[in-house]
């Protein structure tokens, strides 16, 4: 006979198994907020964008009116038409103009570039920096809080403790970089600050402190990056600006005016590389943000979440890695009112007034409890 194998029997007596209490990430836990609070107009324009004003669909529509023996002088027949043609002529304007614009993109292998990101610690730039490490890229992230070796290996990213205000700590981070990793291809100049007080209480300091990390660093960082770019033959330069560039806010003048200012820069970049033969292949990307659910402006609030949802560094970290990745230069404003601020400034001052008392923009600041004193002597 063979022998067998006993097995316990569950009412042996056993060690008792230990009980381990288990509770999911607060990021996991059902929201309170109720569903129409997720309905905005941006998501009905991305979903009508890929419905209603597809050219792909709208042709859809013909062929399924003529799968059920339609009359092509059929009036819905017409209509059906009449709105693919239109779809198809609008979309093929868009790429016609967005080619004439901009050219034609670059080809881009993430293995052979070299991206480097101003503030690229916290925010959007670390998300944009983490993302790029999990894909085994090549990032180099300038800030001047530092990180852990460990927690920097763990990333994929390698960090240098360094404050873009000053030109010379970029030029000595530059050349490890390069040292490092090799040319910079890619440069993304996202480091930020804000100083939230009204014109009469911010000093002259903090003014300079602004401008120096907000605009005159990208002047910097351009002018140490860029020339590697030309001699590579390629590139790609982001701009992170603010749709408060366009309208300016209380308690954020400083801020707002730095801002506007990158925007004049950008346009001053495209139109200088436009002129030089051997910037052919560096594409530039323009990025004016809204209300976005950072650290910087924690508990401000938009007037109304349907028309100006208040965004994740998500959202446009995912539109801006696809337009970086795709080669494409180009401007990203999100969320919809971004795309058309500048509109607010062809209307006449009276509705000008008006739309600035209802979005709140002017005391969003105060109204979150941001707005800082100072009773020192302004200099």
């Amino acid at each position: 006979m063979l022998p067998t194998n006993s097995c316990s029997s569950p009412t042996m007596s056993s060690p008792e198994l230990k009980k381990v209490t288990v509770s999911l990430p607060k990021r996991l836990d059902r929201s309170s907020e109720r569903w129409h609070h997720y309905l905005t107009i941006d998501l009905i324009w991305y979903v009508l964008g890929y419905t209603l004003f597809h050219p792909w669909t709208s042709w859809i529509l013909v062929l399924c009116l003529r799968a059920q023996y339609t009359k092509y002088h059929a009036p819905e027949m017409k209509i059906a038409m009449a709105w693919a043609m239109l779809m198809s002529a609008i979309g093929i304007f868009h790429i016609f103009s967005e080619r004439l614009a901009f050219g034609s993109p670059r080809e881009v292998d993430l293995s052979d570039e070299v991206i480097v990101i101003t503030g690229g610690v916290d925010g959007l730039g670390g998300l944009l920096a983490e993302t790029y490490g999990m894909r085994n890229a090549n990032v180099a992230v300038l800030d001047t809080k530092r990180v852990d070796d460990e927690e920097a290996e763990e990333k994929g990213v390698l960090y240098y403790q360094c404050d873009v205000s000053d030109a010379k700590q970029v030029e000595a981070v530059a050349a490890e970089i390069v040292e490092d990793l090799g040319p910079p291809t890619i440069l993304i100049n996202n480091a930020g600050i804000a100083h939230t007080k009204s014109i009469l209480d911010t000093t002259a300091e903090e003014v300079e402190q602004t401008f120096r990390t907000n605009t005159l660093s990208h002047f910097t960082t351009l002018r140490i990056f860029l020339p590697y770019m030309l001699r590579e033959g390629r590139g790609t330069i982001v701009t992170v600006s603010s749709v408060l560039g366009h309208l300016g806010a209380a308690n954020l003048s400083a801020y707002s005016a730095s801002k506007a200012a990158l925007l004049a820069l950008h346009h001053s970049l495209r139109a200088e590389l436009a002129q030089n033969p051997a910037a052919q292949e560096i594409k530039t990307i323009l990025v004016t943000p809204g209300q976005m659910s950072t650290k910087m402006f924690v508990g401000v609030t938009t007037p109304s979440n349907f028309l100006a949802p208040v965004i994740s560094p998500a959202e446009i970290a995912k539109s801006l890695i696809r337009m970086i990745e795709k080669g494409d230069s180009g401007e990203l404003a999100v969320p919809l009112y971004a795309q058309y601020i500048q509109i607010l400034g062809a209307l006449p001052v009276g509705m000008q007034a008006i739309i600035r008392r209802w979005s709140g923009v002017d005391t969003a600041i105060a109204k979150a409890g941001l707005v800082k004193k100072d009773t020192s002597e302004k200099q």
